[in-house]
């Protein structure tokens, strides 16, 4: 179940990445009907369909088939997102002044290691790998 989550996550993330929404994937027949017509009203391959809806040939396009505006409005990747990140450098001065440091005398410290002593680390769950 964790495998088929993360493999929906890393789609979805995917796909929104390149731009790519739900909407435009249910307007994907709207393209294929609308390549069909182009193909047999004008003879266009896909490539020139996809350069006159798309491409350097869109605005010529637009402006000598007007009626197809409709058309054009439900093909799919029309919309225009933009993506702005606003950087905001506030200075922020600390203000400190030197110090010295005040040295203490040496002290022998009276601890020392302990082994552990919970069940974990008996059964060997906390242990290092054993080569054999």
């Amino acid at each position: 179940m964790n495998k088929l989550a993360s493999i929906v996550l890393s789609v979805v993330i995917l796909l929104h990445t390149i731009g790519l929404h739900t909407d435009d994937l249910v307007q994907i027949d709207e393209f294929i009907e609308h390549a069909k017509f182009h193909s047999e009203q004008y003879g266009d391959n896909v490539f020139v369909f996809i350069s006159k809806h798309y491409g350097e040939l869109k605005a010529a396009h637009e402006q000598e088939h007007q009626e197809e505006k409709e058309d054009h409005e439900q093909l799919p990747f029309q919309h225009h997102s933009h993506l702005s990140s606003i950087v905001a450098y506030t200075p922020n001065p600390l203000h400190t002044e030197l110090e010295t440091p005040m040295i203490t005398e040496y002290k022998d410290s009276n601890f020392y290691y302990q082994a552990p002593s919970s069940s974990s680390h008996t059964k060997g769950l906390l242990q290092p790998p054993r080569h054999s």
